[in-house]
């Protein structure tokens, strides 16, 4: 378990306002599901996650409760990436952090469809 990047909770209260904690993290298991379903994303990309989370472009409602999905495009190298985001609350367990549970390189047409389809939380000014 790693952590890598701190929430600005004003950013992700659109998910919920119980943030209990600003650290996330991304455990090995979630690292494995990334390398096993998303090939290459992560030893290529992880490097954005500090990035991503501190300055997302978009934050999307996601399927399950307390997450988001969040969008960032990195214009240096015309990359755009879709990171779905587990927020911790008061509700859950005090040892848990907020946690990537996937997160992929897209392509613009799938950015395109995922701001289409999903109710938009949050977009940066």
């Amino acid at each position: 378990m790693d952590i890598i990047a701190k929430l600005d909770k004003k950013i992700y209260s659109c998910i919920t306002n119980d943030i209990i904690t600003e650290e996330v993290i991304i455990t090995e298991r979630q690292i494995r599901h990334i390398k096993e379903n998303h090939a290459g994303d992560y030893e290529q990309f992880s490097q954005y996650f500090r990035q991503i989370l501190s300055e997302p472009d978009y934050i999307l409602e996601a399927n399950k409760i307390n997450s988001g999905i969040v969008l960032k495009e990195i214009k240096k190298n015309d990359l755009v990436f879709k990171t779905v985001l587990r927020i911790i609350t008061s509700a859950d367990d005090k040892n848990y952090k907020n946690s990537i549970i996937t997160f992929m390189k897209i392509d613009q047409k799938e950015w395109n469809r995922l701001l289409r389809n999903k109710k938009i939380l949050y977009k940066r000014e």
